[in-house]
This record gives C-alpha cells, structure tokens and sequence, in this order.
C-alpha cells in the first residue's frame, strides 16, 4: 500500500492526486491537516524540510509533485501520464514546468503575501506576479487554441499540473474574458471526474485562503 501525505486544500497535493485517481491507484491517504497532528511529524521523519506532497511506497519517499507522477506512471504504466515518445515527453514536460513555475508559482507569492498580513504586504510583488500571470494567460490562450487537453496526447502530466495552477490562479488574478481558450480549459479541467473530487473534497478548507475564497467553483 502507498501512503501519501498532503492536504486536501494544497495545490500540490491535488497534482499528485489526479494522477492517483487517473489510475485508480489505492492509497492510505495521511492528510497533514492540524486535525491530525500526528501526520506531520511522520512526514518529516521521511523528508525533514517537512514539504507535501510526499509519498512513501516500501519504505522509500518520494517527494516533488512532478517527480512522484512519473514513479507512478513507472508503477502503473496505464493510462500513461507522460508519454514514452520523446519529443511527446518533452512537450508535456515543458507545460507542467510552465504551469508549475509561471502560474503556480505566481500565485502563490500573492498568497504569501496575503498571509504575511497588511503591516508585511510589499504591493510590487502583487503588482509584478499580476503582470507575469497576465503575460502567461496570453500564452496559454494562444497555445490552447485547439481545445482539448494541455497537448495532443490526452490527458498527462500537464492537465495534473494544469489543474489547481489555473484553479487558485483564477483566485488571485482572474483570467479575463478575452481570453476565451484559457477559460474554457479551465471549466474542462474543472469539469473533470478526478479533478471535480479534488474540487469538493477541498471545498470544507476554503476558509484557509487568506485572499477570501470568490463564490465561483
């Protein structure tokens, strides 16, 4: 049996889970929620920077979401998260950095921000991490012209990755209506099976984001 940490409000933690759910993978689920505090410390007896998503299988941990998605897709190769053709893997690789750096990771120094409270709040690094998320929907839009999923090769590593980046980003900075391909990706990913769970299992946590969860979604 796998054990995997995480909480069900961590974006991180719904990458690795869409891709559990994807293959129907059986798991004991650890949730690292103050309301199990014995959790936590088992985590970081595993891996001491004490960061989630980690997954433990035989004794080994492995941690980094887009890491763990690839020892999955090696333990259970169907359905296949990153394709075995190279040029295939690298385009999906590429889009799983970009939403993982360039819009998860944007959004997530305006919610630190947040969380640092209104004596410690720095408004260049709200105004800059808009400006980048308004530079990287353009991209997306563009790149998502053709509808369906991140690339040409089904459902991969980039929709798990793409999933909670554009759900929480969609949050800080909304994602304007000229950009109509983004959106509509958006409500696809969102109207996913696997990742409509993650949505509602979260849901009881919305009162954890610091900017105010908006009535959508």
């Amino acid at each position: 049996m796998l054990i995997y940490y995480g909480h069900p409000f961590s974006s991180y933690t719904w990458k690795v889970l869409i891709a559990l759910y994807e293959k129907g993978i059986e798991f004991d689920y650890r949730s690292v929620d103050p309301a199990f505090p014995e959790h936590m410390p088992e985590l970081k007896a595993h891996w001491p920077v004490g960061q989630f998503p980690l997954l433990v299988h035989d004794g080994v941990p492995w941690f980094e979401s887009s890491i763990i998605i690839e020892y999955l897709d090696h333990l259970v190769p169907e359905p296949r998260l990153i394709p075995q053709d190279f040029d295939a893997a690298l385009r999906v690789r590429l889009l799983d950095r970009v939403f993982d750096n360039h819009v998860m990771g944007r959004m997530q120094s305006v919610v630190a921000d947040a969380l640092r409270g209104p004596d410690a709040h720095v408004p260049a690094i709200v105004e800059q991490a808009e400006a980048a998320l308004e530079n990287v929907y353009v991209w997306l839009d563009k790149e998502l012209a053709g509808g369906g999923w991140a690339t040409p090769y089904g459902f991969t590593l980039a929709d798990c990755a793409a999933a909670p980046s554009l759900f929480y980003a969609d949050w800080v900075y909304q994602i304007p209506d000229q950009y109509e391909n983004l959106r509509a990706y958006r409500a696809r990913l969102l109207a996913h099976p696997t990742i409509s769970r993650c949505v509602e299992d979260a849901r009881p946590y919305r009162a954890y984001f610091p900017l105010g969860a908006p009535d959508r979604d």
